[in-house]
């Protein structure tokens, strides 16, 4: 438990443990201990040589944009129904194990004793109900705060010699069945169509995905090197939970781009942008927002776009933007694909596609891409009946789902 109040968190950044310091009065206040021009930025926008002392009215985007959310915050909220749940208080609990390389520990605070690891052929080996995952996020609460998403969802440690979890866990939902199944094979049609994704593997059941977090790479040495990660709402300021979820269906997929220019990242990676972008609508991927995108860095001059993550094919399912609210069919994109009032979000034609491609990412030849994704998707259908975790019915609404994006190929 933490105290009514918490006004003070020590943040650290990657392997320095005491980089900074959050505050919390009338508004929240960031400062960088050590006046090091050459120590890691709390954020991209946020460095320590322009200066060390940062004010905002509410938590900084780069912060607020791992605090539990959805399924994950009711289950918080179920354990400890006494709690105080403020953001300082979320950040509390995240701890070191958020996605980027941030941490937070309350001074005097004592640490929770470290969970049982479990490896990635146990979880594997899981069959799911509600109730086994729900235990699994009460066992591994203490280490599985710090990551966003309406999905449930928790990280796992899967080795002793590593402190902070590596492994991401996603379970079915009632309201979404076969979920983990249709993602495994929306990531593995990307995969095969030589687009970056996070490692990831199917439980026998076919029930949940469990995925390698892209933000921990291994070292020459065996260490674990922690990089930065800020989606792409918070690189814009956003903050996007709970009633202002709503900001990360805002903008379109032409201001991402331009966003990733004004960081200079290379032209390789605007690439690698539009091949996410036509993926998504390929597979028809209704939810590609702004928090399912992001850059990953080491510092300002070192910044890369991230795998592609998050991606399902939401247009079998009916939804609600909100609890109680209407329900909807999935037809439209998350965003609109060009920037200004007159374009809407729905799907892009194939021509529009490649204007896309061509003239916003600066890609050569986008119907090459699109040719690749197809021929991805279209070994990945062929493939599927042979996997027994796929469900006859999941299979024949991808297939139908599908059909629109294998009709973008020449």
């Amino acid at each position: 438990m933490f105290p009514e109040k918490i006004r003070a968190l020590t943040v650290s950044i990657g392997d320095a443990d005491q980089a900074g310091q959050l505050l919390k009065g009338s508004t929240y206040e960031f400062r960088y201990r050590v006046p090091d021009p050459d120590q890691a930025s709390m954020a991209l926008l946020m460095p320590a040589h322009q200066q060390l002392t940062w004010q905002d009215g509410d938590l900084f985007p780069p912060m607020d944009q791992n605090l539990p959310e959805g399924d994950l915050f009711m289950k918080i909220r179920a354990l400890f129904p006494k709690q105080p749940m403020t953001p300082m208080h979320l950040l509390a609990l995240i701890g070191r194990n958020g996605i980027g390389r941030l941490g937070y520990h309350l001074e005097g605070q004592v640490s929770a004793a470290a969970p049982r690891p479990m490896s990635k052929a146990d979880l594997l080996k899981t069959r799911y109900t509600p109730a086994v995952f729900n235990e699994l996020v009460a066992a591994y609460l203490s280490t599985g705060a710090g990551i966003a998403g309406m999905q449930p969802k928790i990280m796992v440690p899967d080795r002793t010699t590593v402190p902070i979890p590596s492994l991401i866990v996603k379970a079915a939902s009632s309201a979404y069945p076969d979920l983990a199944a249709n993602e495994s094979m929306c990531l593995s049609a990307a995969r095969r169509a030589q687009i970056s994704v996070p490692e990831f593997a199917l439980s026998d059941d076919g029930q949940m995905l469990v995925l390698d977090r892209f933000d921990m790479v291994v070292r020459a040495d065996g260490s674990m090197e922690r990089l930065g990660f800020e989606d792409i709402a918070a690189l814009a300021g956003l903050r996007v939970r709970d009633v202002l979820s709503d900001r990360k269906y805002q903008g379109s997929y032409q201001r991402i781009a331009e966003l990733l220019r004004q960081l200079q990242l290379h032209s390789k990676d605007l690439q690698r942008f539009f091949e996410q972008v036509a993926f998504s609508v390929m597979v028809r991927n209704g939810d590609a927002h702004l928090k399912n995108f992001g850059v990953l860095y080491r510092s300002a001059s070192e910044v890369w776009l991230a795998p592609m993550f998050d991606v399902v094919t939401t247009s079998i399912y009916k939804y609600t933007r909100y609890p109680g609210g209407p329900e909807l069919e999935d037809h439209t994109l998350a965003l609109k694909l060009f920037a200004g009032k007159h374009h809407t979000k729905a799907y892009p034609t194939r021509d529009e596609l490649l204007d896309f491609g061509r003239r916003v990412c600066g890609v050569s030849h986008p119907e090459q891409v699109i040719q690749r994704i197809a021929q991805a998707m279209q070994e990945i259908l062929l493939e599927a009946p042979l996997d027994c975790r796929i469900s006859p019915s999941l299979l024949e609404k991808m297939r139908n789902a599908w059909e629109s994006g294998l009709a973008y190929r020449s």
